[in-house]
């Protein structure tokens, strides 16, 4: 687990989450962080867990009354300046991603669970990517990656044997610049990706079927055949007919105002979406302290929650901690799985 942002909730969800029920003995956890900002968090919320420092990855148990800290170094923190951006956390934040990012491709841990960063901090402190997502590219040398937004199987979805998620096409980029960035070939590996996910998750959950995959239009009412638009003629639809000549079980493309009421009564696993808003929406609107974030295409695994550092709120206690419960449950499903 990485520990995110230490101006933001980041340190908080992390202790809050860690004797819950749900996730205490699943699987054997460690935070690349700060101990002292744990530390914090720990008594802030009047917990029983011992922090511990933790150089030795082997040792890691899954006692959810000890909480081992792998120590990042860094720049000290000034604590006068929680829920602001600042550069000295925006470094540590990267430190921790990076640090626990080299150890996931050394096999010293399984996947990474990582907890919200700043990226105007990011920025500050001089990272050139912008996010999670870019910098884990960067740091495991993988192109391609996708994010996916997953909600689990619930009582938010109770149609759901494995949870639905949407892949996003584009992802942070203007709205004018989505038309540039779509490509039938980019539209196709999001069906790769997608397919893949599911085909993990059924293994995991022992379910034998195939996956489900919805491909989205990007225009209203799926463009009328060329009257608002042709992108679902020209890329889109030709993308899907070859993700299907590839055997991905993908139907679409299929407009978005009809497709996400059929996925959520779940008729679809996951739904291909064009842009972030498109898919972002209406996950969130179904479960968002459910939500968690899953970037596809990498050489290891990786979950996040599904929301930011929450910097209004930072170190006053409220933060829920339910995305990063789902996380860790996700990334031990996943690990399990593993081939």
């Amino acid at each position: 687990m990485t520990m995110g942002d230490p101006l933001g909730i980041g340190a908080e969800i992390i202790a809050a989450s860690w004797g819950d029920a749900r996730v205490a003995t699943s699987c054997r956890r460690v935070v690349f962080g700060r101990k002292a900002v744990l530390q914090r968090a720990v008594e802030m919320l009047g917990l029983n867990v011992t922090v511990q420092t933790c150089e030795d990855l082997d040792a890691v148990t899954d006692d959810p009354r000890r909480m081992p800290v792998h120590e990042v170094p860094g720049p000290e923190l000034d604590w006068s300046l929680v829920g602001q951006v600042d550069h000295r956390a925006g470094r540590i934040a990267h430190d921790c991603i990076v640090q626990a990012a080299q150890a996931a491709m050394t096999s010293a841990v399984a996947g990474l669970v990582t907890a919200p960063i700043n990226k105007a901090a990011l920025a500050a402190a001089g990272c050139l990517q912008i996010g999670h997502t870019e910098l884990l590219a960067t740091v495991t040398g993988t192109a391609g990656e996708a994010m996916l937004l997953y909600i689990p199987s619930g009582p938010k979805l109770p149609h759901h044997d494995v949870g639905l998620g949407v892949v996003h096409t584009t992802l942070h980029v203007a709205l004018r610049d989505v038309f540039h960035q779509l490509t039938i070939d980019r539209i196709v590996s999001r069906c790769r990706l997608a397919t893949n996910f599911v085909q993990r998750l059924l293994l995991a959950n022992q379910r034998e079927r195939p996956p489900r995959v919805a491909v989205a239009a990007l225009n209203p009412h799926g463009g009328e055949q060329g009257l608002f638009g042709h992108e679902e003629l020209e890329i889109i639809g030709p993308a899907v007919t070859q993700a299907q000549r590839e055997g991905l079980p993908v139907v679409g493309p299929l407009p978005v105002d009809t497709l996400m009421g059929r996925a959520a009564a779940g008729e679809f696993d996951v739904v291909v979406a064009m842009y972030h808003d498109q898919g972002h929406i209406a996950l969130k609107l179904l479960g968002m302290r459910d939500a968690v974030n899953v970037t596809l295409g990498l050489p290891i695994i990786r979950v996040s929650v599904a929301h930011g550092t929450a910097f209004e709120i930072a170190w006053q206690g409220r933060a829920d901690c339910g995305s990063m419960v789902q996380a860790t449950r996700l990334a031990a499903q996943l690990a399990a799985s593993n081939p």
